[in-house]
């Protein structure tokens, strides 16, 4: 099969295509909020907002709400549990992600084990990208327009957020408003992307884009740049593997920004792991020419 054959027979499918319009748009719209993530230390939060959300959308799709609504919901219930618990005893704060997320990914499951539906729930879970309608894609991009151009509007606040929140409130911004608006796009865009990996791996896809770039660059106007292009790029690739190779299709777009994450490391220009030991290496022979 030539390389031509290879591109474009996939496109003869229409579920195919959706699958595509959907896998890019997630894609995009998790790499430029992960880089905020990222830059925040917000790793863990975003695994326990991206599962917490779970037993919201369960909840959405039993009273014949929008899947956005219960998600969002359900974000800022765990962000407000993880306060309570953290602020009123004596668990950290990482012991109070831990135990709220769980709780409430545990909730969801058992939520889908009793809810009859002629629709298999467990995509929730693991994704569904090749099964989505044309109405899935139609709000997959609604939603992810509305989260994109809250970030980009307010890039320049979230930055100042981000590195200096002391300095952020001294100008008259409201740090903690900051913070809800990020973590309320953050539940909006884990339901962008449960449609294609699944609750499970939404946190992946919120974390590995802003990673990556991140050690590719050192400023962050190049950053917002750089992850959703390699974010878009390898689910793209991702798709097309699990196409001809007949695997997960979630499972394998993860796999791929892994392995871009795992060249970053390695490779990066002035971060990868070889870059630092040959700029090691000179400056040991520098030190050594100058002794002698």
């Amino acid at each position: 099969m030539s390389l031509h054959e290879l591109l474009l027979e996939p496109l003869g499918f229409e579920f195919m295509v959706r699958a595509l319009i959907t896998t890019v748009v997630a894609a995009v719209v998790c790499a430029v909020l992960s880089c905020w993530l990222v830059l925040i230390g917000w790793s863990l939060m975003g695994d326990a907002v991206s599962h917490a959300v779970l037993p919201g959308v369960v909840l959405a799709y039993l009273v014949g709400a929008p899947f956005a609504l219960g998600a969002v919901v359900f974000g800022f219930l765990a962000v407000g549990l993880i306060g309570l618990v953290g602020n009123t005893s004596r668990v950290k704060e990482d012991a109070a992600i831990g135990i709220v997320f769980t709780t409430l990914f545990a909730l969801g499951l058992v939520l889908i084990s009793v809810t009859p539906s002629q629709t298999d729930l467990n995509h929730i879970i693991f994704g569904n990208l090749l099964g989505v309608d044309t109405a899935d894609v139609i709000q997959i991009c609604v939603l992810g327009a509305i989260a994109l151009t809250a970030l980009v509007l307010k890039r320049r606040d979230f930055t100042l957020y981000a590195f200096d929140p002391t300095h952020a409130h001294a100008i008259g911004l409201n740090p903690r408003l900051l913070g809800a608006a990020l973590l309320g796009l953050l539940a909006l865009t884990s339901v962008v992307a449960l449609q294609v990996v699944g609750v499970i791996l939404v946190v992946a896809m919120l974390i590995i884009p802003g990673a990556t770039a991140y050690l590719l660059t050192d400023r962050f106007g190049h950053m917002v740049v750089i992850a959703p292009a390699f974010s878009a790029i390898a689910a793209v690739t991702g798709l097309y593997l699990s196409y001809h190779l007949d695997t997960a299709s979630g499972g394998m777009i993860v796999l791929v920004q892994g392995a871009g994450f795992v060249l970053a490391y390695l490779f990066g220009p002035r971060h990868g792991i070889v870059a630092k030991s040959v700029a090691a290496g000179r400056r040991r022979k520098r030190l050594a020419s100058d002794r002698a």
